[in-house]
């Protein structure tokens, strides 16, 4: 990728910004972008550091693994320095754990803001916290080496940074729960075919695939895309006639955009 000044590089995450484009990178190679509570509030930190000129933020990740997943260390005794450990979480209130976890999702929920539309360009391992990570964006180009699995279950977890829904909106309820039950490896030829993936390519070639697609969307404008996205991505939540009168809003305030009519 093109080097620039960080805007952000903190805690294994680094933020980049090229005009409209804004590029965010695990930058942990050593522990495979494993995944801890430092990490999370900084992609939280992100988000918000985005300057409202950008709109498409790449994220990807340095060395051979997008990411291996929550770092282990969490379920040890000690935890992380100054981080209260899982076990500590575990005996507190249910009012102080859900706050917790609450914040711990803020890192994976302003991928999908209308504003922007977000590329995560996977290679190698993209395991439980990675896999959602991954989710969490609006299109993945995927390397030919990627291996997902989602292997909360197999910890005696759950998911539970938002990578649920989408995983059922992408493969839908009975392939959802059984990647979830078994943990197993979704290959980069299955990502494809279940939509988990929008391109596979080989994984010289990823971060050449995610800027063409940062290219290929910027070429609409911008207002256009906004008010697509939004349709789309509230289509399921409508009923046929709603999502209809939607679409009636959305093209008439285009067209009156485009006519120069002000209200």
């Amino acid at each position: 990728m093109t080097s620039l000044d960080p805007v952000l590089d903190k805690d294994g995450v680094r933020l980049t910004v090229d005009d409209a484009v804004a590029t965010v990178t695990l930058t942990n190679p050593a522990k495979r972008n494993a995944q801890s509570p430092a990490l999370w509030r900084a992609l939280a930190e992100t988000g918000r550091a985005i300057p409202g000129t950008v709109r498409v933020v790449v994220l990807r990740s340095e060395g051979t693994s997008f990411s291996a997943g929550l770092d282990r260390q969490a379920f040890t005794p000690e935890g992380f320095d100054g981080e209260p450990s899982f076990l500590d979480m575990a005996r507190g209130s249910e009012t102080e754990l859900d706050a917790t976890i609450a914040e711990y999702q803020e890192a994976f929920t302003w991928w999908r803001r209308n504003d922007i539309v977000s590329v995560a360009a996977v290679q190698g391992h993209a395991i439980g916290a990675g896999f959602q990570l991954a989710l969490a964006c609006d299109l993945r180009i995927v390397a030919d080496d990627v291996q997902f699995a989602m292997r909360e279950t197999s910890l005696g977890l759950v998911p539970d940074l938002t990578g649920t829904h989408p995983l059922v909106g992408l493969v839908g309820y009975a392939r959802a729960l059984e990647i979830c039950a078994t943990g197993r490896f979704v290959h980069a030829e299955e990502a494809e075919r279940t939509g988990l993936a929008n391109l596979v390519v080989p994984a010289g070639q990823l971060d050449a695939a995610a800027r063409d697609l940062a290219a290929a969307l910027l070429a609409a404008p911008r207002d256009a895309v906004v008010e697509t996205k939004a349709l789309l991505s509230g289509a399921c939540a409508r009923t046929f006639e709603e999502q209809r009168a939607a679409e009636r809003a959305a093209q008439g305030r285009r067209l009156r955009d485009l006519a120069g009519v002000t209200d």
